[in-house]
């Protein structure tokens, strides 16, 4: 079963989400601050965390800022509605994916499941095993581990996904559409910023080649591309 940390001031809000993802499956904790919900997320009790902005003694950001020093513990942010800069903070410092309040209990639900499958690698699995190297980037599906000429670089579940799905098709063009549904698991809505915001951070932990051309080329309006040289 899997572990599911609650980092949200809202008790009412915590004791509802509980109760539903329970019944869905899920083992649920929660805490009621943020310097108390980093100290638990740390433990490594937790297979995931859903974490406020809005909270007492350290504000999410902040959090999450501390938990990436330490941890790839996979996080989705919930942030209030319309508030655009708050979902576009939470992705750059490495949330996985965000919810806007108030939201729907079997949305969040779909999107832990989402991001859960994504990091979950099966034994014996052998596309799970087998290493991409190209252009100077090693992945390792089974460790989760990746690197860029022998930095290893320290990417979140999407971005990992993201890397991976972009070097399967390298010098082609692969369209936002399929990336937002092969990894995020969603359609791509025309408002939602988050892919290309995962790109961006992804993009930012490769860096340019010592050349100086880019490894990740925007297609407007189409999708991306990783370049080859």
């Amino acid at each position: 079963m899997d572990k599911i940390l609650i980092i949200d001031d809202d008790e009412e809000l915590c004791e509802l989400v509980s109760e539903y993802l329970t019944v869905e499956g899920f083992d649920i904790s929660s805490v009621n601050d943020g310097a108390s919900g980093l100290a638990a997320a740390l433990t490594g009790d937790y297979d995931m965390v859903i974490l406020d902005v809005m909270l007492p003694k350290m504000n999410g950001f902040d959090v999450l800022r501390n938990l990436r020093e330490q941890s790839k513990l996979p996080v989705i942010m919930l942030t209030a509605r319309g508030d655009d800069m708050e979902r576009i903070v939470g992705l750059e410092i490495g949330a996985d994916d965000y919810l806007p309040k108030p939201f729907n209990p079997r949305e969040l639900a779909a999107r832990l499941r989402a991001i859960l499958r994504r990091t979950a690698v099966e034994e014996g699995d052998a596309e799970a095993s087998e290493k991409l190297d190209i252009d100077g980037i090693q992945i390792s599906p089974a460790s989760r581990i990746a690197t860029c000429d022998g930095r290893e670089l320290n990417l979140t579940s999407v971005e990992f996904e993201l890397l991976m799905e972009l070097l399967k098709e390298a010098g082609k063009i692969v369209k936002k559409e399929d990336l937002s549904e092969n990894v995020l698991e969603r359609k791509l809505s025309p408002y939602d910023r988050s892919l290309d915001m995962h790109i961006s951070n992804l993009r930012k932990k490769l860096g340019e080649r010592a050349d100086g051309t880019e490894r990740i080329k925007t297609i407007r309006s189409v999708g991306y591309i990783y370049t080859l040289v």
